[in-house]
Formats: C-alpha cells, sequence, structure tokens
C-alpha cells in the first residue's frame, strides 16, 4: 500500500512539472518574465533586439544531428542542440498537420513576440518546392513554421535536458531560451536559413 502512494505522488508531481505548475524563475535581463510581450514588441518595433556584436548573416539546422548553427562572415558564432516536430525524422514536411519539420533552403521572414513559447524567429516555410510538392499530391503546405524557444513552464530551462530530449513541436526548430536570445540579437529578417535531413 505504502508503494502504490509512494508512486502516486511521483506520478501527480511530475504531471505538474511537466504540466507547468507553480511559477517557474527566469534569470534573463530582458524581461520581468520571457513570456512578457509588450516591452519585447517595443524593442522590435524600434529594431533595438539586435546587438551588432552579436549578427548572425546564415543559419543551418541539422536535423539528424538535432542541431542549429549560426555563422558570420563563414565563421560559427552559434551553436544549440534543438527540438524537432513529433514526426520531424520522418522526411521533410509535406503538408498541414503532419508534425514534420521542413527540409530545404528558407530565409527568415519575421520576429514574433510569443505569449505562449519564449520569442520566435519564422521561417519562409512553404517556398516554391514545397508548394509544388503539395500541389502534385494534392495537399495544402501548412505553414508558420519558426525557431522557437521554450513553452511557459520551462521558462527558467530547468526542463531543457527533458524537451531537448524529445521532439514535441507541430513542425518547428525549438531551442533553449538562452539561446533563442542570442537568435533574437543577432539575427535580422531576411538573414538565409537551410534545413538538412
Amino acid at each position: 500500500m505504502k508503494l502504490k502512494i509512494v508512486l502516486a505522488a511521483m506520478v501527480t508531481g511530475m504531471l505538474f512539472f511537466l504540466g507547468g505548475c507553480g511559477k517557474p524563475t527566469y534569470s534573463g535581463k530582458v524581461d520581468k518574465t520571457p513570456y512578457e510581450t509588450r516591452q519585447c514588441n517595443r524593442e522590435l518595433a524600434r529594431g533595438a533586439e539586435i546587438d551588432p556584436n552579436m549578427i548572425i548573416d546564415r543559419l543551418e539546422a541539422f536535423k539528424s544531428k538535432r542541431m542549429l548553427y549560426g555563422y558570420r562572415n563563414g565563421k560559427k558564432v552559434f551553436e544549440s542542440r534543438m527540438s524537432l516536430g513529433k514526426n520531424g525524422d520522418k522526411g521533410t514536411k509535406l503538408k498541414a498537420g503532419d508534425y514534420r519539420t521542413p527540409e530545404g533552403h528558407y530565409t527568415i521572414v519575421r520576429k514574433k513576440c510569443d505569449p505562449r513559447l519564449y520569442r520566435s524567429l519564422m521561417i519562409s516555410y512553404p517556398n516554391k518546392e514545397d508548394l509544388a510538392r503539395c500541389k502534385a499530391k494534392g495537399f495544402c503546405p501548412g505553414g508558420y513554421i519558426t525557431i522557437h524557444g521554450q513553452p511557459k513552464w520551462n521558462a527558467d530551462g530547468r526542463g531543457d535536458a527533458y524537451t531537448l530530449a524529445h521532439d514535441w513541436t507541430e513542425g518547428c526548430m525549438a531551442v533553449p531560451n538562452k539561446k533563442m536570445l542570442q537568435l533574437w540579437k543577432g539575427v535580422r529578417n531576411g538573414t538565409p536559413i537551410t534545413i538538412h535531413p
């Protein structure tokens, strides 16, 4: 009986941890919490989020390695582990709702201060090749694929080991919040990104 109670308590604790109960703390210097969007949007409107010393002029993602790299003038200046879509390792994205992460050549087209997931960089999916493939198969390609940070329950990074060990997004690439902040400060709209298998 005691074993059942202990197991029930452990399961309940894990559910609270994964479900985001409580208020995680965040040590970042940008906002009171990483999801406070008002200040983020103000900085974005002024272009004040960019740090000239942190510029990244090209991104490359390797799905098989679950790694994202950033380069400046051909030199690697950024790297991060990442999670993919739930079906991210089953090939390129084919249609809306397939939970796959696309593969190909894209650009960063927009930055978004997100109240759910710590900041995001939208990529130009679908590109011409994606549209042609989907049209040939009669599929809707979907869209709104981003590089984004962590959900609110992992604001302080306490669950990074868990999130980075799983593919959990709807097709996006998710990195730790500290790494997302580096991308946020260094990546401008128009930056090219290649997503490899």
